[in-house]
């Protein structure tokens, strides 16, 4: 039976629907709808979320989904927790569907694994960073270090390659963190496909938005991720970075 996805994402994330159609089952179909957002800047998002969200999502209903995501990370962390359930309340209004929020999934999956403490890289501004840490430590989880690549243009953002996050990762973090997890924030960013290199040079579970994001869409649709490359493990033990 098919069961169909909808993404409501910012107009310029180019990374979430590839993530969605390649960890999904082949009889889901994952149907989006934009808001206009080009600035990765709490002015940009803000934007976003006061003028596009709604009107987006009112033509993403017309899809009829089974479940909708709302499909940025940083824009649910941006107002705070209460706020980011209200705006997922008011997309399911306009939708008719129950509505998935990224940061709110990252946080599930960080209690999951009972994270106590979290090592937190993005490619945003310190400013939208802040945002982020206030979300997860409002949902009871220590950011014990921040790290953001200060990009303001997020077309940009998808073309940092998974070795660059790798990269990120191990040059402000070193190879033992000083935390319990980490988590790549970001529905534009590349971290899913990371996630394979992460685990080779970290022995800690690793949590990523769009990882976040499909686990809850198929906990919501009572199906699994296909390949099982989505789920929070743990390497055999801290190693070099393998440079190209």
């Amino acid at each position: 039976m098919i069961k169909r996805v909808g993404l409501l994402l910012p107009s310029s994330n180019t990374v979430m629907e590839v993530d969605f159609y390649r960890n999904l089952p082949p009889s889901f179909t994952v149907h989006t709808s934009r808001m206009y957002m080009e600035s990765t800047t709490v002015e940009g998002e803000e934007l976003m979320l006061d003028v596009h969200a709604i009107p987006a999502a009112k033509v993403l209903g017309t899809a009829k989904p089974d479940v909708v995501v709302f499909g940025c990370t940083s824009a649910g962390a941006l107002r705070g927790n209460a706020f980011d359930a209200e705006i997922c309340r008011r997309i399911s209004e306009v939708t008719g569907q129950p509505t998935i929020s990224v940061i709110e999934s990252v946080s599930h999956e960080l209690r999951a694994i009972s994270a106590r403490t979290v090592a937190v890289l993005t490619p945003y501004v310190d400013e939208l960073n802040e945002r982020i840490k206030a979300s997860l430590e409002a949902d009871g989880i220590r950011v014990v270090a921040m790290h953001g690549m200060g990009i303001t243009y997020n077309f940009d953002i998808a073309k940092v390659q998974p070795r660059q996050i790798v990269e990120f990762a191990t040059q402000r973090l070193g190879a033992r963190p000083p935390a319990d997890s980490l988590f790549f924030s970001c529905t534009n960013y590349q971290a899913v496909s990371a996630l394979p290199l992460l685990r080779e040079v970290y022995d800690l579970p690793v949590v990523t938005s769009n990882q976040a994001a499909l686990r809850a869409v198929c906990r919501a649709l009572s199906t699994e991720p296909i390949g099982g490359g989505l789920a929070t493990v743990r390497a055999t033990g801290p190693r070099e970075v393998r440079r190209a």
